[in-house]
C-alpha cells in the first residue's frame, strides 16, 4: 500500500510524539503514552493491531452477553444498514476468512438473521443481506458499540478523534 506523501508525514509525526492531547477529567488516572523510540511502538501495524485488540476485547464482553460469538457479531455489523454483500465482500468487512464465514453464514441463515441468494450480477456469487429479525438484534449492539467507541476516543481531543478516525479511513480505502 502506498500512502500519500501528506497522509504518511501526518501519521509518521502523531506516531514519534511522546505524547497526545488528551482530554480528562479529575477522576481519570494520568493518561500514559508509550515510548515512541521503540520499533514496536511506532511502526503502525504493531501499534493499529494492539489499539484493535484492546478495544475490540472490551466490546467482545457485550457480544458474549448479546449471545453471540465475536464473528456472528461482524457478520451482522457489517451487513447492518447495507444492501447485502457478496460472500467475499463480506469476509472482508468482517475480518475473517471465507471458510470460516461459510460456517457462520448457514447458522445465521438458519436462525433467520440473514438471507442468501444468487447475485443477478453473476450467478456464482452469493449475495448475503440481513434481515428485519437480524436488524432488530444488531441493532441496540451497534449503538452499544458507538457509545464505547465514544468512551474511547474522548480520551482525545476531539479533533483528533476525527481526525484519527479519518486518517484510517483513508488507508482501508486504498
Amino acid at each position: 500500500m502506498v500512502l500519500k506523501p501528506a497522509l504518511r508525514a501526518t501519521i509518521t509525526t502523531h506516531m514519534r510524539k511522546k505524547s497526545l492531547n488528551v482530554v480528562q477529567d479529575k477522576e481519570s488516572p494520568p493518561v500514559q503514552t508509550m515510548d515512541s523510540t521503540r520499533f514496536v511502538h511506532r511502526y503502525l501495524a504493531s501499534v493499529l493491531a494492539q489499539a484493535s485488540h484492546r478495544i475490540s476485547a472490551e466490546f467482545h464482553i457485550e457480544v458474549k452477553k448479546a449471545g453471540l460469538t465475536v464473528t456472528e457479531w461482524r457478520v451482522l455489523g457489517s451487513l447492518f444498514e447495507g444492501d447485502g454483500e457478496t460472500v467475499g465482500r463480506l469476509a472482508e468487512l468482517a475480518v475473517t476468512k471465507q471458510p470460516t464465514l461459510s460456517k457462520v453464514l448457514p447458522r445465521l441463515q438458519e436462525q433467520g438473521y440473514v438471507s442468501m441468494q444468487a447475485s443477478r450480477l453473476d450467478r456464482r456469487q452469493t449475495l448475503v443481506s440481513i434481515t428485519p429479525k437480524g436488524s432488530k438484534l444488531i441493532h441496540g449492539l451497534c449503538e452499544q458499540a458507538m457509545e464505547h467507541q465514544r468512551r474511547v476516543l474522548e480520551k482525545l481531543d476531539p479533533d483528533h478523534a476525527d481526525r484519527l478516525v479519518d486518517m484510517l479511513r483513508a488507508i482501508i480505502s486504498r
